[in-house]
């Protein structure tokens, strides 16, 4: 079996440590073969210090190697499922294992019904160790998501309804590892779309009010990981909706025509005429009548205008909802705007589909979760039918803004951009209700909307006459340089980044920072999250910026092109860069956020003496350049800047003259 990468790399760089090297590989053998000895004794606190001192060591790579070659992991399992181990020995057990598994040597298909049964067992019962509970939800998630037959035997032994328990409990680490397990469940479970919507709608009204009321509105602040899993689960949930958005409606089904039939006998309070009752000829001029007050694009036969995907059904779907829950909104929105002129009213039927679409556009419908988000909306998760309420909130915006606006049908499109903007608007402001978000669109009115454009857009003003594009041209290279130092500076700091293996959550981390000279990088392992800056002697390992041949990013990245636990999605490819140095050896990086990613390739690429090129770069240089120039041009207020400077006047006839000063 080959060395792990970092004792060759380190043998390259420093080829006299390499017997040193040899000692601790020998050390960390002899240490796994002794805990391998000691976790089988017999007596019970020689067996506890042994398993306490295996789940310490297990976070060493090398150690967990020589461990798994001495089939260790075989042996952990069958101290499981014996069922012999209780308390603290079960909890370092499992501490243990999930260590050994988070370095990705051992695949998880290789685990028996068994040790499954057994690990939901303990997640089961009602009065469990906390620290046994949090390993044994943590060992479930990873099985479910590295394994789709695992997938299968974990939601045979355990369900939605035996998990919602331990959200009622004040620990923030079992609920957040209680969701991740649910929402791993439902991000696994099969492609068909009943399937799963029948899997998770039976207990999703109490889920919501659980996750709301323990959750979100407890006293404890919402750490990253919480926030991410609920950010999941808001994701997944509307994804449900994808089937519909993407089902078109068939004209000749009765049962969806009815639907049609029930707006319009909500609308205007009439019953479904029977064969007999006039012409047919005249009914269906009533029906055309109808669905053009109704604001259908199709008078004749509107089931036409659902035949459109995305949004499909799920808008015939809302216009439904609408209609039967805010019956009086419906019938005045409709009303109202089929007394109105042809050109002014504002079509309910086109309005409901357009917004429908938007609104899943807003809120990503069909796309999977993003690795690295956070971005969660807490009034989404106050109501079971959220999506539908959060529509009703804004076909009414949609109707007040078009009277604010007095569009015509020529506006419509312009009428939507106006709409979209005032839902994202609000939606940054994370309201905790739907009540507080409806509040905010109140105050987001057109004329507000206006108000804020030309703010921004007189933030963002741009002066095009020559003197003043000659004096940014001039002033820009001291800018950029100001840019490069803030670069250097943030490097000479250091920052902290998470390794990413199989199981997603973990508390692995290293640290890397630049010398105050500029001329080494510092890097090193540490135990936990740092508070602050991490001096440079207590990082390990150094890089001469000398050596240092190019910086590579996104797919070129070589961590990018290994295959295993590492999910290669958009998301991560755009934080991934790579420090070439010697001859193919490199150091891998995936920044936490795309700040330290723009961060951290322009500093590399000034070091290199490249030309810095993120959008960070690009938008300091704007955000500076404005400000240095509205600095300079502030005695030049309300004067007309001339486009071309003015002529050089004529030399005078002589230059017998003085000037005195005094």
């Amino acid at each position: 079996m080959p060395p792990p990468a970092d004792i060759v790399k380190v043998a390259i760089e420093w080829p006299g440590a390499f017997p040193k090297l040899m000692e601790i590989d020998q050390v960390s053998a002899q240490m796994a073969q002794q805990l391998h000895e000691r976790i089988q004794s017999s007596s019970m606190d020689m067996k506890l210090d042994a398993l306490k001192d295996l789940a310490n060591s297990s976070r060493d790579i090398t150690f967990a190697q020589e461990f798994i070659n001495l089939d260790g992991i075989s042996l952990l399992t069958q101290m499981v499922e014996s069922g012999t181990d209780f308390g603290d020995l079960l909890s370092f057990t499992l501490t243990a294992f999930v260590e050994l598994m988070d370095h990705g040597i051992v695949s998880w298909d290789s685990f028996s019904v068994a040790f499954i049964k057994k690990i939901a067992s303990y997640v089961c019962k009602s009065a469990m160790d906390t620290a046994v509970l949090q390993r044994s939800l943590a060992i479930l998630e990873s099985m479910v998501l590295n394994s789709q037959d695992l997938y299968q035997k974990v939601a045979q032994e355990i369900t939605i309804g035996q998990l919602i328990p331990h959200l009622q409990g004040t620990d923030q680490d079992i609920q957040t590892y209680t969701i991740a397990v649910i929402n791993a469940l439902f991000l696994k479970a099969p492609e068909e779309k009943r399937q799963v919507h029948a899997m998770f709608s039976v207990c999703l009204k109490f889920y919501f009010s659980l996750v709301c009321q323990n959750v979100i509105r407890s006293n404890k602040p919402i750490n990253d990981e919480m926030a991410h899993q609920l950010y999941v689960l808001q994701v997944l949930t509307f994804n449900l909706l994808e089937d519909r958005m993407m089902t078109k409606m068939d004209p000749q089904d009765q049962a969806q025509r009815d639907i049609i039939f029930e707006l319009r006998r909500i609308a205007f309070d009439v019953e479904c005429e029977s064969n007999n009752s006039g012409s047919i000829e005249k009914r269906k001029s009533m029906y055309t009548r109808d669905y053009k007050k109704l604001g259908f694009i199709n008078h004749v036969n509107p089931a036409v205008d659902f035949t459109q995907i995305p949004p499909g059904m799920l808008a015939l779907d809302n216009m439904l909802y609408f209609a039967r829950h805010h019956q009086d909104a419906y019938i005045r929105i409709v009303l109202e705007n089929s007394s109105r002129e042809d050109k002014h009213e504002c079509p309910f039927g086109r309005s409901s589909i357009e917004l429908t679409k938007m609104l899943c556009e807003i809120l990503k419908v069909g796309e999977l979760p993003n690795e690295n988000c956070h971005d969660f909306h807490p009034m989404f998760f106050t109501h079971d039918r959220s999506f539908e309420e959060f529509f009703c909130i804004c076909i009414q915006l949609l109707n007040k803004t078009w009277k604010e606006m007095r569009a015509t049908s020529e506006d419509f499109n312009k009428v939507m951009q106006v709409v979209k903007e005032q839902i994202t608007r609000a939606l940054t402001i994370k309201p905790n209700s739907l009540d507080q978000f409806k509040s905010r669109l109140q105050n987001l009115s057109y004329t507000e909307i206006l108000k804020l454009r030309q703010s921004e857009r007189m933030n963002q003003e741009d002066f095009q006459s020559r003197p003043i594009l000659e004096l940014r041209e001039k002033i820009q290279p001291e800018i950029m340089e100001l840019i490069k130092q803030q670069r250097l500076n943030r490097l000479c700091e250091g920052t902290c980044f998470r390794k990413i293996s199989s199981r997603r959550r973990q508390d692995k981390f290293w640290y890397c920072r630049l010398s105050p000279n500029h001329k080494v990088l510092h890097y090193g392992d540490l135990e936990e999250s740092p508070q602050g800056e991490v001096p440079h002697d207590s990082l390990q390992d150094k890089l001469p910026v000398a050596d240092i041949k190019a910086v590579v990013t996104g797919k070129d990245c070589p961590h990018m092109k290994e295959k295993g636990a590492l999910k290669q999605n958009k998301e991560v490819l755009e934080l991934s860069f790579s420090v070439l140095y010697e001859s193919d050896e490199y150091l891998n990086f995936i920044a936490p956020d795309k700040h330290e990613y723009c961060v951290w390739t322009d500093g590399l690429n000034a070091l290199l003496g490249k030309e810095m090129t993120s959008e960070f770069t690009r938008s300091d240089m704007d955000t500076l350049l404005n400000m240095e120039m509205k600095l300079r041009l502030l005695d030049l207020e309300n004067i007309q800047i001339p486009e071309v400077p003015p002529p050089i006047p004529k030399e005078p006839s002589n230059y017998d003259f003085v000037y005195d000063c005094n």
